[in-house]
């Protein structure tokens, strides 16, 4: 009998293993984690690049960096992965990352099958063009053009279909796949989030103009799980922080510091968790 006690009452005592809740049955939980995946993007710089070493950069790195540090995990213990806009619901479900630091915009059909913390930021979305194309200055000018975007984004339908523009759509795996047909002159304009379109402008000074004529507001969300309400409340907490001690404007200025963009270093309004 003794024997059997002391065994259940190590069982409710025990920690629980890394990225799970301490509860039986309960939902896993990014708080307590040992180790963490994100998933981020692999093709956008300024935002998530992977590096020729095989590492990722950018700003979405950072601030992943930044919570996973709040969460108790070190930089050597966060693994990330590459996801497209596409696979972002579907690795979060299936559980392949813990969190997705992607250029995650929050919106009422994804919330309903994952959860989000944030927005870390809120970007507007804009337009690319060619350096020598004179009759884009704005939303409106894109009727009767080709309009280019990463598949499982939603910025080119934006325009077609909620500002009821005659476009046309063409899509490629990723956003770095639309650049080069867009200097080609296959397609006429890559219109997605001004951060994205920053980066890469700023590798194609000479190819390319941002219209700078921003007509969406973009909320940058922190992909986890949707039953996951206690990560998400403590990914917030980490989120203010961040602005708070001044790390937010430390990141804006390192990765968009020379943009010419008009970047926002106050806390955003974030969406709430559950």
């Amino acid at each position: 009998m003794k024997r059997t006690a002391a065994l259940l009452l190590a069982l409710a005592t025990a920690p629980a293993a890394a990225g799970c809740s301490a509860a039986l049955g309960a939902p896993a939980s990014v708080t307590g984690a040992d180790t963490l995946v994100i998933g981020v993007k692999p093709d956008q710089p300024g935002l998530g690049l992977r590096t020729g070493e095989g590492r990722f950069e950018g700003f979405d790195v950072d601030v992943a960096l930044y919570v996973a540090g709040h969460l108790g995990v070190a930089e050597e213990d966060v693994r990330f992965t590459a996801v497209t806009s596409a696979q972002r619901e579907e690795v979060l479900a299936s559980g392949d990352v813990d969190l997705v630091f992607a250029t995650y915009s929050i919106t009422e059909e994804r919330k309903s099958v994952v959860g989000f913390g944030g927005p870390y930021y809120v970007a507007h979305q804009d337009i690319l063009v060619r350096a020598d194309e004179e009759g884009v200055e704005g939303v409106r000018d894109l009727e009767g053009r080709t309009l280019c975007q990463g598949e499982g984004s939603n910025s080119a339908d934006r325009v077609i279909r909620e500002k009821g523009i005659a476009a046309e759509l063409h899509e490629e795996p990723a956003y770095g796949d639309c650049i080069a047909p867009l200097l080609e002159g296959e397609v006429d304009a890559v219109t997605t989030d001004d951060l994205i379109l920053a980066g890469y402008l700023a590798e194609e000074p000479e190819g390319l103009r941002l219209v700078n004529a921003p007509f969406t507001d973009e909320q940058y969300g922190v992909g986890i799980a949707l039953e996951d309400v206690a990560g998400c409340e403590e990914v917030n907490r980490a989120l203010t922080l961040m602005y708070q001690d001044g790390t937010a404007e430390k990141l804006l200025g390192r990765w968009f510091g020379d943009t010419g963009l008009d970047l926002v270093t106050s806390v955003p309004q974030f969406v709430g968790c559950g």
